[in-house]
C-alpha cells in the first residue's frame, strides 16, 4: 500500500483527513473534531547485501476527539484490520487543545 492509498482509505471512514496538518487561514477554518491525521514518521527498511532490500515506512495515524470516543476509535481499528495494517495503540489527553489524540502507529511495506 502506498501513501495515497492510505489516504483515500482514510477518507472513506467520513471525516477530515490530511497529511501532517490542516492548514488554517481566515477563509479555510481547521476542521471541528473528530478528524484524522497522518504523517510518515521514520523508516526501517530491510536490508541485504548492503543494499536497502524492502522498503518499511512507519507512519502516524492520529485521531483526535474532544471526549473519548470508542465507536470512532473502532471505525479508525476496523479500517486498518480490514487493511491488513497491525498498529499499536497511544493515547494523550491535549490540555491546551482540549482534545484527545489517539495516536495509531503503522507499517507500509513497499511504500
Amino acid at each position: 500500500m502506498e501513501q495515497s492509498e492510505l489516504f483515500g482509505e482514510l477518507k472513506s471512514l467520513g471525516m477530515p483527513v490530511t497529511y501532517s496538518h490542516f492548514t488554517v487561514t481566515e477563509k479555510n477554518p481547521a476542521p471541528a473534531p473528530p478528524f484524522i491525521t497522518f504523517q510518515f514518521a521514520y523508516s526501517s527498511d530491510m536490508i541485504a547485501d548492503n543494499q536497502n532490500y524492502v522498503d518499511v515506512g512507519n507512519y502516524q495515524v492520529e485521531l483526535y476527539t474532544t471526549k473519548k470516543d470508542l465507536a470512532t476509535e473502532k471505525k479508525v481499528q476496523d479500517k486498518l484490520k480490514e487493511l491488513g495494517l497491525p498498529y499499536s495503540k497511544l493515547e494523550s489527553w491535549l490540555d491546551d487543545e482540549k482534545m484527545y489524540q489517539i495516536l495509531y502507529e503503522i507499517q507500509l511495506i513497499g511504500a
